[in-house]
């Protein structure tokens, strides 16, 4: 393992990024195509009064928590390439990080014409369910095959990317997607749920100890069987899709072992993996500052996701058919135990 971590440290901190430049780009579209993922009331009861709430100060500008309205909003690129990505931010399980992590990163994507997908999912920390979250994201890959002919989209190359304690619910997304989150409640439900392919980024993985510190933890574990649930590495099978994985190795929120333990089960069940792990970078930096060792991912990610066809070319694997750094950013409280500032 000391090997591992060394030879990823030194192959990835001198690999500069555009991602910059991506995040400054035009806005994918003026507004989005959104769908509510439940046709009536979402599933498991529960959920918060009052209106959302999107975060004006510290660490919290810009997310989102107070969500009885779970949804998707589609941005369609200027020039679609056919794949799509569901996005998913991060915050504990009590916000999502719609604004520094997804909405920068739907930027770059539909700069290269991938069609970004914002996922609006319901937290435990507002009274939901703790499965609340794992139901709307396989909800929401359902339904993203749905309107794919509509979107332009290829059912065989949609992909997620989650952030943080969204690294936990992509994880569990492409791992456990043939489990019944939920009763069929329409025809989109006899689509799959699995993710074509998924990128983890600086993710909450394991509920297990020693990872037990963060907020999504804390947050989850108002199911008894949490642990065992929403522990990804513990999902891992031959089945699960290639999965990308990028973390910085002083990351004070979610351990580096997270990342480490997640590559170690993907790469004993045969599934193509790769991992970068970058000597500093704290937590929570979204595309990453410029210049900063971690601003290196998007680009790592692209070429990977090119490589693999998903970005350029049709998935022909088995699930296809038809069907100087600088200093790292001050740490967020999005995944500890910290007080919500917003």
């Amino acid at each position: 393992m000391r090997l591992l971590r060394t030879a990823l440290l030194a192959a990835t901190v001198a690999l500069a990024s555009t991602s910059a430049t991506f995040a400054q780009a035009a806005p994918p579209a003026s507004k989005p195509i959104t769908y509510d993922l439940w046709p009536g009331t979402p599933p498991g009861g529960g959920g918060p009064s009052g209106p959302e709430r999107i975060g004006q100060t510290g660490t919290g500008v810009g997310a989102v928590s107070n969500i009885s309205r779970p949804r998707i909003e589609v941005y369609k690129p200027a020039n679609p390439n056919g794949a799509a990505v569901l996005l998913i931010g991060g915050g504990g399980y009590f916000r999502i990080g719609i604004g520094h992590e997804v909405m920068p990163t739907a930027r770059w994507l539909a700069a290269l014409g991938v069609t970004p997908v914002v996922l609006y999912y319901r937290l435990p920390a507002d009274r939901w369910p703790a499965a609340a979250p794992f139901q709307d994201a396989q909800r929401a890959m359902r339904l993203v095959r749905a309107h794919a002919q509509e979107l332009g989209i290829d059912p065989k190359r949609v992909g997620v990317i989650g952030f943080s304690a969204g690294g936990n619910l992509a994880g569990i997304a492409e791992t456990r997607f043939a489990d019944a989150f939920y009763p069929a409640v329409d025809a989109s439900d006899t689509l799959s749920a699995r993710p074509d392919f998924a990128g983890l980024i600086y993710p909450v993985v394991s509920l297990q100890k020693p990872y037990d510190t963060t907020r999504s933890f804390r947050e989850l574990s108002s199911q008894g069987d949490a642990v065992q649930a929403y522990s990804v590495e513990l999902h891992v099978t031959h089945d699960t899709p290639p999965t990308f994985l990028a973390q910085a190795a002083d990351d004070p929120i979610a351990n580096i072992g997270n990342s480490l333990v997640m590559f170690d089960a993907l790469r004993r069940s045969g599934v193509d993996s790769e991992l970068h792990v970058f000597d500093k970078g704290g937590h929570g930096w979204g595309l990453g500052d410029p210049g900063s060792a971690p601003s290196a991912w998007p680009r790592l990610f692209a070429a990977w996701a090119r490589r693999a066809g998903f970005f350029n070319a049709v998935d022909a694997g088995p699930f296809a058919a038809p069907a100087v750094t600088p200093a790292s950013p001050a740490a967020s409280n999005d995944d500890a135990g910290g007080i919500d500032d917003n």
